[in-house]
């Protein structure tokens, strides 16, 4: 990745983080976490790899992206925001009654969004089908498919990923976020999951693991995933949960959160001054790339 090109992914994950943690803030409670711990992919893939025309969300020939753990939401709707596709006012409607912005991703209530999810599992087999119907189309356009590691409990997961492995569905590359938590504690101790690599593998993936927080590093890996034409693609993400803000990547119950006392408060505010710091830093920096 050029210099100036990571330089503006970077910018955008800022951005992204910001907004994650402001919206949350304001609603006073939710999905904090598994949000955070998505946002360097997030701000790659749209920094760079995505195919998407944002006054046109539909277009036929975009990329498609599923977020199976739709309840880290906040990720999403923050970088459709930050890359155009609705006003960043609609962040602080988020869980309002008629809001565009639901708790789980809703394709018919959210431009950009390309797939209902939110109860758990059922988003890889979406993210299967959509990458056989475009195939199947002759269009050619990725699917990208974001499922969480506690997610994995489900057993529809593997079905789905025997299904794309089976059909060599190359352009549906599978993100595992490997973030080590879920709702109810640490993903060893709730159902151990073995080596997500191993298992991969196993089921006929190309599979590449790598520190999900590193924008170089994921850049590599989609590359790498885009050239493997041969058979399906999985890279699993080794993710903190609440990344990039110590606060939340140390706090046990970082699944779900309220804003319900001085200390998450405090620490947010200050949170929000370091993000907005380092936005106007990288602003710059990229302002002089384009001189």
């Amino acid at each position: 990745m050029e210099e100036s090109t990571h330089c503006k992914v970077e910018l955008l994950a800022a951005k992204i983080r910001r907004d994650v943690l402001a919206m949350l803030y304001h609603r006073g409670y939710g999905h904090i976490g598994g949000s955070l711990s998505l946002v360097e992919a997030y701000a790659v893939l749209y920094g760079k790899h995505m195919r998407y025309n944002a006054q046109d969300p539909h277009w036929n020939l975009r990329d498609r992206v599923v977020l199976s753990k739709g309840h880290a939401g906040p990720v999403m709707y923050s970088t459709l925001a930050e890359c155009g596709f609705f006003p960043k006012e609609w962040l602080f409607t988020l869980n309002d009654g008629g809001t565009r912005l639901p708790s789980h991703t809703d394709r018919l209530k959210t431009p950009g969004v390309d797939a209902t999810t939110g109860s758990l599992g059922q988003g890889t087999s979406e993210a299967a089908g959509i990458a056989l119907g475009l195939q199947k189309k002759g269009i050619d356009a990725y699917t990208y498919m974001f499922v969480g590691d506690g997610e994995l409990n489900e057993g529809q997961c593997w079905e789905a990923f025997q299904f794309i492995a089976a059909h060599k569905l190359s352009k549906c590359i599978v993100f595992i976020d490997d973030n080590k938590r879920q709702l109810d504690g640490y993903t060893k101790d709730v159902l151990y999951p073995f080596d997500y690599v191993e298992k991969m593998t196993s089921f006929g993936f190309y599979t590449q693991k790598v520190n999900g927080q590193d924008i170089t590093a994921l850049d590599d890996a989609i590359c790498a995933a885009k050239r493997n034409t041969d058979a399906a693609n999985c890279i699993v993400l080794d993710t903190v949960k609440g990344a990039g803000i110590p606060y939340f990547e140390n706090v046990l119950m970082n699944h779900a959160m309220k804003w319900n006392n001085d200390e998450i408060k405090a620490v947010t505010k200050d949170a929000l001054e370091v993000l907005d710091a380092r936005i106007a830093e990288l602003e710059t920096k990229v302002a002089a790339f384009g001189a």
